[in-house]
């Protein structure tokens, strides 16, 4: 029990970090677009350009994490993409090209990023019961909003004292010592140097009883699933990415870390009720899955 609530709370810590890394752009972008003279075309691409990566790795998360372990996947994408965040004001000086630099960092923090929830979601099938898998993945997502919340906070304040780099040099060090962390008291060392033998002997495939994919999306509980699932990202992740440049340039005089901390503020609120929730027998006898 002690060894799961610190897994719990370090995964939640890591989510937290994970919205960190990925709320940095937005918040910075209406500065870094009057450093290097961006439009809203180019700031939109570099914006945009993360869920390019982001949507590719999906299904490759998963596969990784039911081969090698899904903390495993987590800690060496962290470790990637924490790096990248750290290092990004460096490659946007390193040539009149920032415009490309910028929007390969993003693709390629989409790419890492990507593996994470998937991973995720692997990890607490096999290591938590079914009773308190609600619970434990609500509690862990939650990190989502404190990130966001975070990076909204501090990182406006550190905006608007020591220049844009610094928010990049915030959460990707947070980030790089959360991963030290977690390899110097959680896994094993020997752990992950067989995880990574594995991936470089090309993750042959699982024996395991074939996914009744057709069946499955036959099913309109999965529809549903996808659909809301959808729905919700489009409008979370506009408000992420644009939040913070609307209130910039429509309220000047406002404070960026009081404006984008409202909408994740609102979303934590309903979230681990409605896992309780979850997580109750359902009266008309259906089985949670």
């Amino acid at each position: 029990r002690p060894e799961c609530q610190a897994w719990t709370g370090t995964l939640l810590l890591g989510t937290c970090l994970l919205y960190c890394a990925r709320s940095s752009m937005p918040i910075c972008t209406v500065s870094m677009s009057q450093d290097f003279g961006w439009n809203k075309k180019e700031a939109g691409i570099v914006l945009s350009s993360f869920f390019w990566g982001y949507c590719l790795t999906q299904v490759v998360g998963g596969h990784l994490g039911d081969r090698i372990g899904g903390e495993k996947v987590i800690l060496l994408s962290a470790s990637a993409w924490g790096s990248i965040t750290a290092v990004t004001p460096l490659l946007a000086q390193l040539s009149s090209a920032h415009l490309a630099f910028m929007t390969f960092s993003r693709i390629l923090m989409g790419l890492l990023q990507g593996v994470y929830f998937p991973a995720l979601t692997s990890l607490l099938s096999q290591k938590v019961r079914d009773s308190e898998r609600a619970f434990t993945y609500s509690t862990v997502g939650a990190g989502s909003q404190f990130g966001t919340l975070l990076t909204g906070a501090v990182g406006s304040l550190l905006l608007e004292w020591y220049g844009w780099q610094s928010v990049f040099y915030f959460s990707g060090g947070l980030t790089l010592l959360w991963v030290w962390y977690v390899y110097r008291y959680l896994l094993s060392g020997k752990d992950l140097v067989l995880a990574l033998g594995v991936l470089a002997q090309g993750l042959p495939v699982s024996r395991h009883s074939r996914v009744p994919w057709r069946r499955l999306f036959r099913k309109p509980a999965v529809w549903a699933a996808v659909i809301s699932q959808l729905s919700a990202a489009c409008s979370f992740f506009v408000l992420i990415s644009w939040l913070p440049t609307f209130f910039k340039e429509t309220f000047p005089d406002a404070k960026v870390s009081y404006t984008t901390a409202v909408p994740p503020l609102q979303v934590t609120r309903p979230t681990l009720p409605c896992s309780r929730l979850h997580g109750r027998p359902s009266p008309a006898g259906y089985r949670a899955v």
